[in-house]
């Protein structure tokens, strides 16, 4: 090697390790929530990597660290991590946190088989029919209140793929789940074969934002606050935003799948 070539070389080491240095550590507490927040997901889920991303490009190397979620909360509420990601916005959660701009918009929807003709406007519509549900969750408080009507049999289990298996075999017709959280457990857990069998109505049930959430306690929270949304504006604006999410549908944050769950429930 010529000492020019050695000279330049020295050169682009000392810089790459000058940028790796200047890389500032930011932990962020999260839950597990597939496709979104997973630590069997590529790059910790999707919403893990668009959050890694953005701050990436303001300097920061983000590290997760996944805990139940009332933990996830907590520990970050008193300052030790720097925020937490994703939540719904509530008014009493403002005592301990800034909200971010929103990051997610959820679209819970009404999955069905395709051999059943299914299509509604409103509540009423289902009147009648057995519905799969997760154990003590919310749909939102209108389709809770329409629940506790009993005009419709909501069977309720813990997981989506009890409820995804009782929708194969037509022992409920409806099954109400987020919908990249549904496609997501059908793509982990079920053939191909079964996959296909099963859609989803196009009108939402319930539509909400989630936040990333930076701690009061912690006095630099409103200027990382105002970058974060700063360049979360720019990702929307340029469409990088949306390729995250055209990267989640297209199966790109899935690993290896599992072998799928037997015809028998």
């Amino acid at each position: 090697m010529t000492p020019r070539r050695l000279y330049l070389g020295l050169c682009m080491l000392l810089c790459m390790n000058t940028q790796a240095a200047e890389q500032k550590a930011l932990n962020i507490s999260v839950g597990d929530w597939p496709p979104y927040l997973s630590a069997d997901m590529k790059h910790n889920g999707v919403i893990a990597h668009l959050i890694s991303d953005l701050f990436a490009d303001e300097g920061y190397d983000v590290r997760f660290q996944f805990l139940p979620w009332p933990r996830a909360y907590s520990a970050a509420a008193t300052g030790r991590f720097d925020a937490t990601a994703v939540w719904m916005h509530k008014a009493e959660r403002e005592a301990d946190f800034y909200f971010s701009a929103p990051l997610l918009d959820e679209q819970f929807v009404f999955f069905h088989l395709k051999s059943f003709p299914f299509d509604w406007r409103r509540f009423d519509d289902l009147t009648g029919m057995t519905l799969g549900g997760g154990l003590e969750y919310s749909y939102g408080p209108q389709f809770d209140e329409f629940l506790a009507q009993n005009t419709v049999n909501i069977e309720r289990v813990s997981t989506d793929m009890q409820n995804f298996e009782k929708l194969l075999k037509e022992r409920v017709v409806l099954y109400p789940q987020e919908m990249n959280v549904g496609y997501a457990a059908l793509r982990s857990h079920f053939s191909a074969e079964n996959q296909a069998k099963i859609t989803h109505h196009p009108k939402p049930l319930l539509i909400n934002r989630s936040y990333l959430m930076l701690p009061k306690s912690l006095e630099g929270s409103p200027a990382l606050m105002a970058r974060f949304n700063k360049r979360l504006a720019d990702y929307r604006e340029t469409g990088r935003y949306e390729r995250y999410f055209t990267d989640l549908h297209e199966g790109k944050y899935q690993l290896e799948p599992t072998p799928p769950l037997s015809s028998d429930y």
